[in-house]
């Protein structure tokens, strides 16, 4: 899980970034980035995304851009398997965590503290850009969006996940049906969550206050000139060949389906190609 939990700071505007955080919520993290479930399912996302690339491509060593990478367990798979992996967080306890480990395992990855809002790298300089569990905690998104697909080079991907409007069920407050609130309602918890109640959150410093639908970032996306998926279509890409493939490849193609599987799942999840 990402743990970037940023406003939309802005050094020549002068607002400026709170790059601590809560112990109890550093500790969490931390701990939980150390499980066996955590680096599976990393390295079985690092390997379906790399089955989106032409074989030529997946195959060399590439720029990945973990953005929001917290203690540091994502870009470890990827720094594993070879590639060159820069990570940025705004929290800098989790950085110094994920570059200690980083240390400790002989990697070479490029740890920076700083906001997605503002990356340190260059136009067009990364080939996979990786924007987990982030966009939901940052008040002014689209320069997150904006800046994730600058640094892409033409054929990059961004692998995104998010909150989702659509369905009930969440993980961001510790309240139920929390993802079909009105929006007054959520503007007072979020009141809540950074005042009385942090429990909330889990003491987050910044909770999330932004929530989407597959629907809306698409459109968002297309904007910049980027050819999306969604999570059936991802799946439906990656999957070998037999009833997984059939399955996810079913739903992609029935929007009725599709639709009813968004309402299903918990989060947002985007895959989008740089054109």
């Amino acid at each position: 899980m990402s743990v970037e939990k940023t406003n939309a700071g802005d050094a020549a505007s002068g607002t400026a970034w709170e790059h601590g955080s809560d112990e109890r919520f550093t500790e969490y993290y931390a701990q939980a980035s150390l499980s066996e479930a955590t680096r599976e399912r990393f390295t079985a996302l690092a390997e379906k995304i790399l089955r989106m690339l032409p074989e030529d491509v997946a195959e060399r060593k590439l720029e990945v851009a973990d953005i929001g990478c917290g203690p540091g367990a994502q870009a470890a798979v990827w720094a594993q398997k070879g590639h060159a992996v820069h990570g940025v967080d705004i929290n800098e306890p989790l950085i110094e965590i994920a570059r200690a480990r980083a240390a400790e395992q002989q990697l070479d990855i490029d740890y920076r503290i700083g906001s997605a809002t503002e990356l340190p790298w260059d136009d067009a300089s990364m080939d996979i850009a990786l924007l987990p569990e982030l966009l939901e905690h940052v008040a002014d998104w689209r320069p997150c969006l904006e800046e994730a697909v600058r640094i892409l080079k033409p054929g990059g991907l961004l692998y995104l996940s998010t909150s989702n409007t659509l369905c009930p069920v969440q993980q961001e407050f510790s309240l139920p049906l929390y993802s079909w609130y009105p929006a007054r309602a959520k503007r007072y918890f979020e009141h809540l969550a950074v005042t009385t109640k942090p429990e909330l959150v889990n003491h987050a410093t910044y909770p999330a206050v932004n929530w989407f639908s597959f629907y809306g970032l698409r459109r968002e996306l297309a904007r910049h000139g980027m050819r999306v998926l969604d999570r059936f279509e991802f799946n439906a890409r990656t999957s070998p060949a037999g009833l997984r493939k059939t399955v996810f490849s079913t739903i992609a193609a029935l929007p009725p389906l599709r639709f009813l599987g968004q309402v299903a799942t918990p989060y947002t999840l985007v895959i989008a190609t740089k054109s």
